[in-house]
Formats: C-alpha cells, structure tokens, sequence
C-alpha cells in the first residue's frame, strides 16, 4: 500500500525508453506519466490497483446501506425476514 511517498513523474517519451523500470518503481510508488508538463496517466501496482477498487466497493456497499437505513428510518416498508430465506430457499 502507497503511504508516504515521492511522487515519480516522467514523460510519457521517456517513459517509452524506460518502461520496465516505470514497471519496477510502480511496485512501491505510482509513476505519474506527463505529456507537455501535464500529469496524464498514472502506473500502479496491481496490488495498489486492487486495493483502490476493494476502497471503491467498500464506499458504495456503505453507502447502499446508509440509504436503506434512511429509507427505513423514513417508514418504507420492510420484507418480512420469513420472507427472504422463503425467496432464497432457505426455509
């Protein structure tokens, strides 16, 4: 996981030159590519790449289930729990 780090920019031409090690230095940092002076795209780690998208769902589950609750809080009705493990086959 990227913590505390220096940012690696390099120019997407250099880049080209260079592309295993921008590969290398995404292992442990990203390596932001630049076109005319402008961060363009970023290279990170699969695992860093992984760990943004667990992020990303965890923030969408938590959000799904705080408009529920509100829905609920709200007076929307609910499904009898009966109901699901019947829609489940869980009788």
């Amino acid at each position: 996981m990227y913590i505390s780090y220096m940012a690696t920019e390099m120019p997407v031409t250099e880049a080209r030159e260079r592309f295993s090690e921008v590969v290398e230095t995404s292992a442990h940092e990203p390596v932001f590519l630049t076109k005319r002076g402008q961060r363009e795209a970023v290279v990170i780690s699969t695992s860093e790449y992984d760990r943004l998208l667990q992020a990303q769902e965890d923030a969408e589950d938590l959000a799904a289930a705080d408009e529920a609750m509100a829905e609920i809080m709200a007076g929307a009705p609910t499904i009898p729990w009966s109901e699901v493990k019947a829609d489940l086959g869980l009788k």
